[in-house]
C-alpha cells in the first residue's frame, strides 16, 4: 500500500581514507546541506587515518565526525556509520560524489512502498580530463558509476550502486551490515560490498525488492589515472575476483545473473557500433573503445575463474557477514 504522505527521516554517511581528496569531501558535504530535503544526521566516518580526522575536527561543523571501529576498508567505515544512524533510512554517498539538491528528495521518496527494502540513484562520472576515447559508457560500472544499459526509469534491480545508495535501518541491521572482506580498502580497488548485501537483504525478505531511481543524481570524480587502459584492467580482474567471492555465498545466479544479460546484449551492441563508427570514419578510436570492450570482459572473466578456485581451495573467501536465511523482517511483519 502506497502512502503519499510519508517521509521518512534520513541519516547520511560519508566515508572517507585520504587527505588528498580534502576538496572533494568538503563539495560532498555542502552538497548534503543544500538538499531541499534536509537529513536528521549527516556522518563523517574517517577510515583509519588521524590526520584526516584531526583536521576534519579543526574544519567541519553540523556533521557528526567519528573515526570508524571496523576493520580498515569501505565496509568496516560504512558500519561504524550504521551504528551510529538514528534515522529510517541510511543514505550512503562516496567522498568524491557530490549530490544534486533533490538527491535525498527522490531517494526516499520510494520508501512510501513497505517493499521497498533499498534504492539507490544514478552516479554520472564527472572526468577530470574528460572522457578518454577509449572509454565507452557501457564501462563506467569500472570507476564506480551507472553505466549505459541501466533503467531509465525507476525499476526494480538485483543491487545498486555503491556511490549513491540508501537502505532502510533495520534491513541493514537484520543482515549485519557490510561484508568485511568485500568494498574498497585504501587504494586497493574490490568491490560488490553493494551487491552482495543487496542480495543479503533481498532473501531475507521474499518478495520485497531493491529500486534503481535515475533521477536520485549525484557525480561522481573521476581522476585521470582512473580513465587508462591499465586501470581498466585492474579494476576488472578485481571485479571478476569480487563476484567470485559474492557467488560463492549466494550462489551463480543471483550473483551473476545482471552481468549474463549484460554480456549478452549490451556489449554486443556497444562492441559492433564502435567498429561500425570507426569503419565509417566518424570516430577514429572506436577501434580502441571495442577493443577495450573485450579486453574488459575477458580480463573479468579470468578474475572470477581465478576467485572460484580460490574460494574452493579455501572453502570460504568471505568473513565479517553471515547470509540470513529466508525469513520476514521485524519491519515488514509490522505493516
Amino acid at each position: 500500500m502506497l502512502d503519499f504522505n510519508f517521509r521518512p527521516s534520513a541519516s547520511v554517511v560519508i566515508c572517507s581514507y585520504t587527505e588528498q581528496r580534502w576538496d572533494l569531501l568538503m563539495d560532498v558535504i555542502d552538497s548534503v546541506h543544500a538538499q531541499t530535503l534536509q537529513p536528521r544526521q549527516v556522518i563523517v566516518v574517517v577510515d583509519h587515518n588521524e590526520d584526516l580526522y584531526k583536521r576534519l575536527v579543526a574544519a567541519v561543523q553540523d556533521v557528526t565526525l567519528v573515526e570508524s571501529t571496523g576493520l580498515p576498508g569501505l565496509s568496516g567505515a560504512r558500519n561504524t556509520g550504521v551504528g551510529l544512524a538514528t534515522s529510517e533510512i541510511v543514505a550512503f554517498l562516496d567522498d568524491d560524489a557530490v549530490a544534486a539538491p533533490d538527491w535525498l528528495e527522490k531517494l526516499t521518496a520510494l520508501y512510501d512502498d513497505s517493499d521497498v527494502l533499498g534504492v539507490g540513484g544514478k552516479v554520472e562520472p564527472i572526468w577530470e580530463g574528460g572522457r578518454p576515447g577509449h572509454f565507452g559508457p557501457e564501462l563506467d560500472w569500472i570507476v564506480g558509476c551507472s553505466h549505459r544499459g541501466l533503467p531509465k526509469v525507476a525499476s526494480e534491480v538485483r543491487n545498486v550502486v555503491g556511490a549513491n545508495m540508501s537502505f532502510r535501518l533495520q534491513v541493514l541491521q537484520q543482515v549485519g551490515g557490510f561484508n568485511l572482506s568485500l568494498g574498497r580498502q585504501g587504494t586497493k580497488p574490490l568491490g560488490c560490498e553493494e551487491t552482495e548485501i543487496c542480495i543479503r537483504a533481498a532473501i531475507g525478505s521474499p518478495g520485497s525488492r531493491i529500486v534503481y531511481e535515475p533521477a536520485a543524481l549525484v557525480g561522481h570524480h573521476v581522476p585521470v589515472q582512473r580513465g587508462t587502459f591499465r586501470y581498466m584492467l585492474e579494476r576488472s580482474w578485481s571485479e571478476g575476483i569480487s563476484k567470485a567471492q559474492v557467488s560463492h555465498v549466494v550462489g551463480h545466479k543471483r550473483a551473476l545473473g545482471p552481468e549474463r544479460r549484460y554480456v549478452r546484449s549490451v556489449l554486443p551492441r556497444a562492441f559492433f557500433s564502435a567498429i561500425a563508427s570507426w569503419s565509417r570514419g566518424a570516430d577514429p578510436q572506436g577501434l580502441q573503445r571495442a577493443g577495450a570492450y573485450v579486453a574488459v570482459l575477458a580480463v573479468t572473466a579470468a578474475g572470477y575463474v581465478r576467485g572460484r578456485r580460490l574460494a574452493q581451495g579455501s572453502g570460504s573467501l568471505l568473513t565479517g557477514s553471515t547470509p540470513v536465511p529466508h525469513r520476514r523482517l521485524p519491519w515488514r511483519e509490522a505493516t
